[in-house]
């Protein structure tokens, strides 16, 4: 997957999924740039390169900074 600068689920998906919150979980491995996520719990991480996330459902994130954040998931 790759995340523009700019991009923010809650912004850009958010109004086309019609739910609260990513509903999607994630198994991801992430390639370059940087990724803020935020759980509908109050967690906050940020993930760069080399890191692996899992996230359950119910999230935000959004790119951090100028450059694309490149993920596999």
């Amino acid at each position: 997957m790759v995340f523009e600068p700019g991009w923010r689920w809650s912004n850009d998906v958010k109004p086309i999924a019609g739910t609260t919150s990513c509903e999607a979980p994630h198994f991801q491995y992430h390639v370059s740039g940087r990724l803020g996520i935020l759980m509908d719990d109050g967690t906050e991480i940020v993930a760069g390169l080399g890191d692996i996330t899992s996230l359950p459902s119910g999230h935000d994130a959004w790119v951090i900074g100028d450059e694309p954040a490149i993920t596999i998931d």
